[in-house]
Protein backbone atom coordinates (compact mmCIF):
# COMPACT_ATOMS: atom_id res chain seq x y z
CA UNK A 1 0.00 0.00 0.00
CA UNK A 2 2.87 2.31 0.92
CA UNK A 3 4.39 2.01 -2.87
CA UNK A 4 0.35 2.23 -3.85
CA UNK A 5 0.75 5.78 -2.09
CA UNK A 6 3.66 6.97 -3.41
CA UNK A 7 2.85 6.24 -7.29
CA UNK A 8 -0.60 8.21 -6.78
CA UNK A 9 1.08 10.75 -5.39
CA UNK A 10 3.66 11.17 -8.05
CA UNK A 11 0.56 11.03 -10.86
CA UNK A 12 -0.72 13.80 -8.88
CA UNK A 13 2.21 16.48 -8.55
CA UNK A 14 2.60 15.02 -12.53
CA UNK A 15 -0.87 16.27 -13.06
CA UNK A 16 -0.48 19.59 -11.30
CA UNK A 17 2.51 19.96 -13.34
CA UNK A 18 1.37 19.78 -16.53
CA UNK A 19 -2.16 21.72 -15.84
CA UNK A 20 0.17 24.63 -14.78
CA UNK A 21 -3.19 26.27 -13.28
CA UNK A 22 -5.16 26.17 -10.37
CA UNK A 23 -7.05 22.92 -10.24
CA UNK A 24 -9.09 21.31 -8.46
CA UNK A 25 -9.10 17.73 -6.28
CA UNK A 26 -11.82 16.57 -7.98
CA UNK A 27 -10.52 17.67 -11.53
CA UNK A 28 -7.50 15.92 -10.47
CA UNK A 29 -9.17 13.12 -9.62
CA UNK A 30 -11.12 12.02 -12.52
CA UNK A 31 -8.09 13.18 -14.59
CA UNK A 32 -5.89 10.66 -12.59
CA UNK A 33 -8.71 8.06 -12.61
CA UNK A 34 -8.37 7.87 -8.67
CA UNK A 35 -10.27 8.72 -5.62
CA UNK A 36 -10.58 11.96 -3.93
CA UNK A 37 -9.76 10.37 -0.93
CA UNK A 38 -6.56 9.29 -2.39
CA UNK A 39 -5.85 12.92 -4.01
CA UNK A 40 -6.20 13.85 -0.60
CA UNK A 41 -3.68 11.33 0.92
CA UNK A 42 -1.38 12.37 -2.46
CA UNK A 43 -1.69 15.99 -1.61
CA UNK A 44 -0.84 16.02 1.93
CA UNK A 45 2.15 13.89 1.01
CA UNK A 46 3.44 16.22 -1.97
CA UNK A 47 2.94 19.30 0.96
CA UNK A 48 5.49 17.17 3.60
CA UNK A 49 7.61 17.18 0.54
CA UNK A 50 7.85 20.46 -0.56
CA UNK A 51 8.41 21.63 3.07
CA UNK A 52 11.83 20.46 3.05
CA UNK A 53 14.85 23.42 2.74
CA UNK A 54 16.14 21.54 -0.02
CA UNK A 55 12.79 22.05 -1.98
CA UNK A 56 12.43 24.91 -4.35
CA UNK A 57 8.33 24.06 -4.71
CA UNK A 58 5.54 24.37 -3.05
CA UNK A 59 1.66 23.79 -3.57
CA UNK A 60 -0.68 26.86 -2.90
CA UNK A 61 -4.52 26.89 -2.24
CA UNK A 62 -5.96 29.37 -4.83
CA UNK A 63 -9.79 29.79 -4.87
CA UNK A 64 -10.52 25.91 -3.80
CA UNK A 65 -7.69 24.82 -6.64
CA UNK A 66 -4.55 24.00 -6.24
CA UNK A 67 -1.18 24.59 -8.06
CA UNK A 68 2.51 23.91 -7.94
CA UNK A 69 4.79 27.21 -7.67
CA UNK A 70 8.20 28.23 -7.19
CA UNK A 71 8.82 28.70 -3.65
CA UNK A 72 8.12 32.28 -2.73
CA UNK A 73 11.84 32.87 -1.29
CA UNK A 74 13.04 32.05 -4.78
CA UNK A 75 10.68 34.33 -6.68
CA UNK A 76 12.68 37.21 -6.43
CA UNK A 77 15.70 35.73 -8.47
CA UNK A 78 12.91 34.09 -11.01
CA UNK A 79 10.80 36.41 -11.83
CA UNK A 80 12.64 38.43 -14.21
CA UNK A 81 12.75 35.48 -16.79
CA UNK A 82 9.25 33.58 -15.45
CA UNK A 83 7.18 36.92 -13.94
CA UNK A 84 3.62 37.01 -15.97
CA UNK A 85 2.46 39.71 -17.98
CA UNK A 86 -0.55 39.97 -15.50
CA UNK A 87 2.03 40.43 -12.72
CA UNK A 88 3.54 43.76 -13.99
CA UNK A 89 3.77 46.50 -11.82
CA UNK A 90 0.67 48.29 -11.58
CA UNK A 91 1.09 52.16 -10.77
CA UNK A 92 -0.20 53.29 -7.09
CA UNK A 93 -3.52 54.25 -8.10
CA UNK A 94 -4.63 50.74 -9.78
CA UNK A 95 -3.08 49.18 -6.32
CA UNK A 96 -5.70 51.64 -4.58
CA UNK A 97 -8.28 50.93 -6.37
CA UNK A 98 -7.78 47.38 -6.34
CA UNK A 99 -7.20 47.18 -2.65
CA UNK A 100 -10.46 49.08 -2.20
CA UNK A 101 -12.43 46.47 -4.45
CA UNK A 102 -10.70 43.55 -2.82
CA UNK A 103 -11.52 44.62 0.81
CA UNK A 104 -15.07 46.54 0.10
CA UNK A 105 -16.68 44.23 -1.98
CA UNK A 106 -18.57 44.16 -3.62
CA UNK A 107 -18.32 48.01 -4.42
CA UNK A 108 -19.68 50.31 -6.78
CA UNK A 109 -17.43 52.91 -9.00
CA UNK A 110 -18.84 56.31 -6.90
CA UNK A 111 -17.78 54.41 -3.72
CA UNK A 112 -14.21 53.77 -4.65
CA UNK A 113 -14.13 57.19 -5.93
CA UNK A 114 -15.25 58.40 -2.88
CA UNK A 115 -12.69 56.60 -0.58
CA UNK A 116 -10.11 57.68 -3.47
CA UNK A 117 -10.86 60.95 -3.84
CA UNK A 118 -10.58 61.32 -7.57
CA UNK A 119 -12.30 59.15 -10.88
CA UNK A 120 -11.62 55.69 -10.87
CA UNK A 121 -12.93 54.86 -14.17
CA UNK A 122 -9.50 54.12 -15.76
CA UNK A 123 -8.51 52.03 -13.32
CA UNK A 124 -11.87 50.02 -13.21
CA UNK A 125 -10.95 49.31 -16.85
CA UNK A 126 -7.48 48.43 -16.56
CA UNK A 127 -7.88 45.98 -13.67
CA UNK A 128 -10.95 44.51 -15.63
CA UNK A 129 -8.46 44.23 -18.57
CA UNK A 130 -5.77 42.53 -16.56
CA UNK A 131 -8.88 40.07 -14.90
CA UNK A 132 -8.49 40.98 -11.64
CA UNK A 133 -12.13 42.44 -10.92
CA UNK A 134 -15.38 41.83 -12.31
CA UNK A 135 -18.79 42.86 -12.76
CA UNK A 136 -20.40 41.38 -9.70
CA UNK A 137 -23.67 42.44 -10.25
CA UNK A 138 -25.85 45.53 -9.77
CA UNK A 139 -26.72 47.56 -6.75
CA UNK A 140 -30.13 47.75 -5.40
CA UNK A 141 -30.45 51.37 -5.71
CA UNK A 142 -31.49 54.07 -7.90
CA UNK A 143 -29.75 53.69 -11.25
CA UNK A 144 -28.58 50.47 -10.59
CA UNK A 145 -24.73 51.14 -10.21
CA UNK A 146 -22.14 48.27 -11.40
CA UNK A 147 -20.74 46.97 -8.06
CA UNK A 148 -17.21 45.56 -8.92
CA UNK A 149 -15.41 42.12 -7.02
CA UNK A 150 -12.32 40.52 -7.16
CA UNK A 151 -11.69 37.06 -9.62
CA UNK A 152 -9.51 33.97 -9.29
CA UNK A 153 -6.95 35.35 -11.57
CA UNK A 154 -6.55 38.29 -8.61
CA UNK A 155 -6.23 35.01 -5.89
CA UNK A 156 -3.94 33.54 -8.43
CA UNK A 157 -1.92 36.65 -8.98
CA UNK A 158 -1.86 37.46 -5.24
CA UNK A 159 -1.19 33.59 -3.84
CA UNK A 160 -4.15 33.72 -2.14
CA UNK A 161 -6.86 30.67 -1.79
CA UNK A 162 -9.75 33.29 -0.85
CA UNK A 163 -10.64 36.75 0.15
CA UNK A 164 -10.75 35.56 3.97
CA UNK A 165 -6.53 35.06 3.52
CA UNK A 166 -6.04 39.40 2.81
CA UNK A 167 -3.85 40.61 5.54
CA UNK A 168 -6.14 42.07 8.29
CA UNK A 169 -6.41 45.98 8.33
CA UNK A 170 -5.21 47.94 10.96
CA UNK A 171 -6.87 51.09 12.46
CA UNK A 172 -5.13 53.50 10.54
CA UNK A 173 -5.86 51.78 7.62
CA UNK A 174 -9.45 50.95 8.06
CA UNK A 175 -9.78 54.64 8.78
CA UNK A 176 -8.16 55.03 5.36
CA UNK A 177 -11.97 52.95 4.48
CA UNK A 178 -14.15 55.73 6.24
CA UNK A 179 -15.78 58.41 4.97
CA UNK A 180 -18.22 61.17 6.47
CA UNK A 181 -18.85 58.64 9.24
CA UNK A 182 -19.97 55.70 6.67
CA UNK A 183 -18.12 52.34 6.22
CA UNK A 184 -17.71 51.16 3.12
Amino acid sequence: MIKDIEKETALVEAILLMEGDVIDEGTIARIGGISKETVSAAIENLEERYSSVDCGLELSRIGGGIMIYAKRVYWENLKERYGKKSEAKMSRAAMETLAIVAYQQPVTRVEIEKIRGVSADNMIRLLLERGLVREAGKKDTPGRPVMYGTTKEFLKVFHLNSIADLPKLNESDLEKFELEGEKY
